[in-house]
């Protein structure tokens, strides 16, 4: 008898077409433990695409433990142990190889977020008495904190210093984020082969949104007057609102709970009047709330989706020649800011990031940087 493997599937309610993520069997099983961890993670109004990202991890385990011959429920620390070296060791199912033809590998970053998403299932499933919690006892250790990361508050008497630690863990190297420059977003949004899509690319772009929080966008969201206060709205200038609903046709969800308004450029302000002309020519007057949706392919006037999204991030990338995803535009937007002397503060709440240690990763000098630095100094000490 073959080992049960788990997977991570979408699924999709007849009531109200919502997409919630479930773990299911061979047989196409739901794994009760697995989907009420992924529920957990609905009734905490985590993204549609944290729940994906969570059912595979969670799903990878359970196929595991399931080869292994190891009861998930009563998985020892040691057997922990191996499934992290297992996680770095085994070559990926993937027909594609790396350089020289070698098998490609997970990095001990990727490693790294699939062990924690894990010891989280664990300890979900010890909350609610479904495992032994003193498995995930020895998974986790009190620490204090010497050093404090940066943006991070430890109380007044230093309450906060002890935090709960993973016992199981890679060392993974800060590294900074990746970006291009601001020029090649030019190229990009040239690139783009309709109205919808140079805007949605000159919008990550230009504000920083995250793609969820712009495919979820309304057009009630598009303030791009220069005076708002008709529609009932005291900020000044063109700009757009990030709202959190739950309810949008394509799943599309902002990660921050807290509304924010981000200043919106005069060129993206052309691009949406460009593309705002050519939906109606191709759609007329539908009501769809959204900015953005199908105009081009069927379902005509359907909320684009993650999927769609993704699709059209690809093929820019082949026609550009530009490795581009959403998330490449919003650090380029955030790390543009900062090299243009934008104040901390204000990057953050340009991003909607509620920590300041969110800001870390965006603060490491490239090699351009450091080599600029260099020839500064050199050109001060020739002067002298």
């Amino acid at each position: 008898m073959t080992a049960p493997e788990y997977r991570a599937e979408r699924a999709i309610s007849p009531a109200d077409g919502a997409v919630s993520w479930v773990v299911v069997d061979g047989d196409l099983a739901l794994h009760a433990e697995g989907c009420a961890f992924l529920a957990g993670l609905r009734g905490r109004d985590r993204s549609v695409n944290t729940e994906r990202l969570y059912a595979g991890r969670a799903a990878l385990f359970l196929s595991w433990c399931a080869g292994e011959g190891i009861s998930w429920t009563q998985v020892r620390l040691d057997q922990m142990a191996r499934f992290k070296r297992w996680l770095v060791a085994e070559p990926l199912p993937s027909r594609r190889r790396a350089a020289g033809g070698q098998r490609r590998h997970r990095s001990p970053a990727t490693a790294d977020a699939i062990l924690g998403t894990v010891c989280e299932f664990l300890r979900f499933c010890a909350i609610h008495e479904l495992v032994d919690a003193g498995l995930v006892a020895k998974l986790y250790e009190t620490r204090e904190l010497r050093v404090l990361p940066p943006g991070y508050e430890a109380g007044e008497d230093g309450q906060f210093r002890a935090v709960r630690s993973r016992v199981l863990k890679f060392v993974v190297p800060e590294t900074p984020f990746e970006f291009i420059e601001p020029d090649r977003v030019d190229e990009l949004v040239a690139a783009a082969t309709n109205a919808r899509d140079r805007f949605l690319v000159a919008l990550v772009a230009m504000t920083g949104a995250r793609i969820g929080e712009a495919l979820g966008l309304h057009r009630e969201d598009m303030h791009l007057l220069a005076d708002s206060h008709v529609l009932g709205c005291s900020v000044a200038g063109p700009h757009l609102h990030v709202r959190r609903r739950a309810d949008n046709a394509n799943g599309a969800l902002a990660k921050s709970r807290f509304p924010r308004s981000i200043p919106v450029p005069e060129e993206a302000v052309t691009l949406y009047a460009d593309y705002a002309h050519e939906r109606h020519l191709r759609l007329g007057d539908e009501e769809n709330p959204l900015v953005f949706v199908n105009c081009y392919r069927p379902p005509l006037g359907a909320a684009v989706s993650y999927q769609n999204a993704k699709e059209m991030f690809d093929r820019l990338a082949h026609a550009s020649g530009i490795a581009v995803r959403p998330h490449l535009l919003r650090h380029t937007a955030a790390t543009t800011w900062l090299r243009q002397g934008t104040p901390r503060d204000t990057v953050q709440e340009l991003l909607g990031h509620v920590s300041r240690s969110s800001m870390q990763p965006y603060l490491h000098p490239n090699e351009q940087d450091k080599r600029a630095a260099i020839e500064r100094g050199a050109a001060w000490a020739r002067r002298r």
